[in-house]
């Protein structure tokens, strides 16, 4: 349950990944004028009520043996968050759990650490949120996990940023977006940015090592789209794909010069992100100045996928036969 999505992914290990069975998404803007307001709206409220009625439904039809249901920074930051977590107990019956924001990094991390390069010596992980922003640099200098739910184990510094899509929207506007706004929502983030502890030190590795960055946001998955210029979003397209710096600077460039009339007719876009993609390319945009790469490698997976992973690994860990050491007996 984030700021602006409600998502849910039910799936059953396969291999070493899963099969999915279902899966929801749906956009409610619970974070609506909580950044002005410091509450969640009733409006808000009731969508995500609604939104959450068809996840209690899929849950009842599957039943899951285990699930792990959170909610972020919209429930973190509003004063009235626990109690509409309380309500949504008491009438749905569904108890989300309000995570604090490592948590959140590292399960961002762990769902998408099977997208980074094996050749690199480090990436930066960045999960662009609506009402906040999340980065995880990840140094595999001394070695790395072999293990996919044991890669925040290489996060060597972390933070969250309390802005996202949402709140950047509300305090700029992201409907007739200028330069000149873009600029000024830019140089916000970047304010930000600079408590990153290990600032400097990142940007060394990225000069002196094979160092990329890693997104996951619906910010990051929309310019994938545009750039490859798909008719409507086709996931398997998107997941995994490399993008050039170039490649997003023209991307962006394409955007900045779109009106707000063409983006709400994009398929890669449409009416429910048009007024918030140009204010998560301003966060992506500080991101890439601060520390500059070559590439990026875009992930149309996150958190979701990486509560599943840590729930499975939890899964064979508990199953793993205990070893017990040999007693040495009369030379035998």
């Amino acid at each position: 349950m984030g700021t602006n999505n409600c998502r849910l992914l039910i799936a059953r290990p396969h291999e070493r990944g899963f099969r999915v069975l279902d899966g929801y998404t749906r956009i409610v803007r619970l974070g609506e004028g909580v950044s002005v307001t410091g509450r969640l709206a009733d409006g808000a409220m009731e969508r995500t009520m609604d939104a959450l009625r068809m996840c209690r439904n899929k849950l009842r039809e599957h039943q899951p043996t285990r699930m792990r249901l959170i909610a972020t920074e919209a429930c973190r930051a509003a004063e009235n968050g626990p109690a509409f977590l309380a309500r949504v107990k008491s009438e749905l019956g569904i108890e989300l759990e309000i995570v604090d924001r490592r948590t959140e990094a590292e399960l961002a991390v762990t769902g998408c650490a099977d997208l980074i390069d094996t050749q690199a010596q480090g990436a930066l992980m960045f999960d662009i949120g609506g009402g906040s922003s999340e980065l995880a640099w990840l140094d595999f200098r001394g070695g790395r996990p072999r293990s996919q739910g044991r890669m925040s184990a290489s996060i060597r510094s972390w933070q969250s940023m309390p802005v996202g899509v949402v709140s950047i929207a509300e305090k700029f506007g992201g409907v007739n977006v200028t330069r000149e706004t873009f600029e000024d929502m830019v140089s916000y983030v970047s304010e930000h940015l600079r408590q990153f502890r290990g600032r400097e030190k990142l940007r060394q590795m990225i000069a002196e090592h094979p160092v990329h960055l890693i997104g996951t946001s619906g910010t990051v998955t929309t310019l994938a789209g545009l750039h490859l210029g798909l008719e409507r979003y086709e996931r398997l397209k998107v997941d995994g794909l490399w993008m050039r710096r170039d490649q997003v600077d023209e991307t962006m460039r394409v955007l900045l010069n779109m009106p707000f009339e063409r983006r709400v007719a994009h398929a890669c876009i449409g009416k429910d992100r048009a007024d918030l993609v140009l204010p998560g390319c301003a966060i992506f945009e500080a991101i890439r100045r601060e520390w500059p790469t070559d590439r990026v490698r875009v992930a149309d997976r996150g958190l979701r996928e990486g509560i599943l992973i840590s729930l499975m690994d939890a899964d064979r860990s508990q199953k793993r036969p205990i070893r017990h050491p040999r007693r040495a007996g009369n030379g035998q």
